[in-house]
């Protein structure tokens, strides 16, 4: 009997603190991970403030095989002043 392995769809969320860096970070998931598709890039307001100054911007790979390694991901982010959501 054949064991199916069972890959389960993972989403990361990089925040990182503005728009730039979170562009920047984009072009290098691609050079580094070998992301194909373009992460998608959110503004995130933080609680309570209307400021758009007071944005981080998120960085959101999906990751449907789950191929992408989370600790390097953590570390691209970190090199950026930012960190890696679980969810």
């Amino acid at each position: 009997m054949s064991e199916a392995r069972h890959v389960r769809h993972v989403r990361h969320v990089l925040v990182l603190p503005d728009r730039d860096t979170a562009e920047e970070v984009a072009e290098a998931l691609a050079e580094r991970f070998g992301v194909a598709e373009e992460p998608q890039l959110v503004r995130d307001a933080l609680a309570g403030e209307d400021d758009a100054e007071d944005a981080q911007w998120l960085v959101v790979v999906e990751d449907p095989d789950g191929v992408y390694d989370p600790a390097g991901l953590d570390r691209l982010a970190a090199e950026y002043e930012g960190w890696r959501e679980a969810e």
